[in-house]
């Protein structure tokens, strides 16, 4: 995978969001951020599809199957470190939910079955909900999300997710999609990544850009 210009415009095209200033106000540290990409962070498991829904088989599959058909996709900014922002990555029973609920079906679908489903939607669908999942410009740690009741984060897609910080003595965050009537994302992982510019976050649904009937 590659880099490519159109990656460069969507990262340039930083969105003024009330987290962080940066990556160093991400942090609260001056000592400048490490470049590990999260597309490297994803490709490290070669384990491919298997039977651990916690893990990211099906959005790699996903990212690199774009990347291949379209060179040129701005989904490429997950390969370059060292341009800041932050993802939200969906599990792999995340994507099995999500086939499911658009199949009207009760059973969730084997790992393969689901990338299958959701690559069948079409090449630009999937890079348009890939691109939903990612906020450009901005390294949000964990300590940044939970101080960001309220906050909306415009994607590289160009529209908003909400953040909605609930809880009482521990505190958790779900993000607040474009589907009204579904179950929003809960975050299960923080910080993956940690310490570079590309931070991720697990999400425990897929972050819809449309309302789904």
């Amino acid at each position: 995978m590659r880099f490519t210009r159109a990656a460069a415009v969507v990262a340039a095209a930083v969105v003024a969001v009330p987290l962080v200033a940066g990556p160093a106000a991400a942090t609260g540290k001056s000592k400048p951020l490490g470049t590990r990409s999260l597309a490297a962070v994803l490709t490290a498991d070669k384990s491919g599809f298997d039977r651990n829904g916690r893990d990211y088989d099906i959005l790699t599959a996903a990212v690199l199957a774009v990347l291949k058909a379209k060179p040129g996709s701005p989904v490429g900014v997950l390969t370059d470190g060292t341009t800041a922002l932050t993802a939200f990555l969906p599990s792999d029973t995340a994507f099995e939910k999500l086939v499911a609920d658009i199949q009207h079906s009760k059973r969730l679908p084997s790992e393969k079955a689901a990338f299958t489903a959701v690559a069948g939607l079409g090449i630009d669908t999937v890079e348009s909900v890939l691109l939903y999942h990612v906020v450009p410009g901005a390294t949000i740690t964990r300590t940044a999300a939970l101080k960001s009741d309220g906050a909306r984060l415009t994607t590289a897609a160009g529209s908003t997710v909400k953040v909605d910080v609930y809880g009482y003595c521990w505190k958790s965050v779900k993000l607040i999609d474009a589907d009204r009537s579904d179950r929003d994302p809960r975050i299960n992982k923080f910080d993956l990544n940690k310490g570079n510019r590309q931070i991720a976050h697990g999400i425990d649904g897929v972050l819809r850009p449309i309302d789904l009937p």
